[in-house]
């Protein structure tokens, strides 16, 4: 059976049509269907979801829903089984691309973020190097971030003799030292009484003026009332995804706990 010119030319304007950008105006985050496999088992189960510039995102789940999986991919730490994810303009799906992510995303951990056995100039240093600052931007920022934090008399102090909150503070202005375009925070606040959480929450506000988008997790949930908007998941899906205050009305909540333990009870697969 032989093919028309006319056939032909369309296909021929199909495959010369760009693509249409997958990031919408304003978004610095989009998947459609990401996914990730370990043999038989699968941690995150074809999510789809965006982030706009200067959002604070609520990323709940809890443990064993797949949430810090999803993270590691988003962050370029994991490939994807399958799906798509663009990060910053970046897309997940090109090793080149993954590599250069690392200059405009930030991270923090609960779990590891800075260096106990270096002063807390090296720190500073170390970081900045990392995501390729310039050594007299270094410098100079960093006398201007130890004079913001108060810390101008504990340059020169091992960082694992600071009290756990300026620990934190500490860890928080260094994952966004280079002004990144995003910072992921993973559980940023465990551990920590209160008073100082909410100051932190300052921090994370004064970013997001500043147009850092915060992609956040996190157990407590009255920081989830701080985000702009909460995706909670379950089962490594996204079971709801809205503003808290959307949230709490769908679901005849008095406070995202309640909305939490209403879709975690949901949950299948063992923590």
């Amino acid at each position: 059976m032989s093919i028309g010119k006319q056939t032909i030319q369309h296909i021929r304007e199909l495959m010369l049509r760009p693509e249409e950008p997958f990031l919408r105006e304003g978004e610095v985050i989009r998947t459609d269907g990401l996914t990730k496999r370990f043999g038989k088992f699968t941690a995150v189960d074809h999510i789809s979801f965006s982030v706009k510039k200067g959002e604070i995102f609520g990323f709940l789940g809890a443990n064993g829903a797949g949430k810090t999986t999803a993270m590691k991919m988003l962050c370029g730490l994991s490939r994807p089984t399958e799906g798509r994810a663009v990060v910053a303009g970046y897309d997940l799906r090109h090793n080149s691309e993954v590599k250069r992510i690392k200059k405009v995303i930030g991270y923090m951990s609960q779990k590891f973020s800075l260096y106990d056995d270096l002063r807390v100039w090296e720190n500073i240093r170390l970081f900045g190097g990392i995501y390729g600052m310039k050594d007299k931007d270094i410098a100079r920022k960093t006398d201007e971030l130890l004079q913001r934090l108060g810390l101008e008399e504990q340059r020169n102090r091992m960082v694992r003799s600071l009290p756990l909150g300026w620990k934190q503070r500490l860890a928080f202005s260094v994952a966004i030292f280079h002004e990144p375009k995003i910072v992921f925070l993973d559980e940023p606040t465990g551990g920590v009484d209160p008073a100082t959480r909410r100051g932190f929450w300052e921090m994370i506000y004064d970013a997001a003026e500043r147009g850092i988008t915060v992609f956040v997790t996190t157990h407590y949930m009255d920081e989830a009332e701080y985000c702009d908007r909460v995706s909670i998941m379950v089962d490594g899906r996204i079971e709801a995804l809205d503003a808290p205050s959307e949230l709490k009305r769908c679901y005849g909540a008095a406070n995202m706990d309640e909305v939490f333990r209403i879709l975690a009870g949901k949950a299948q697969r063992e923590e």
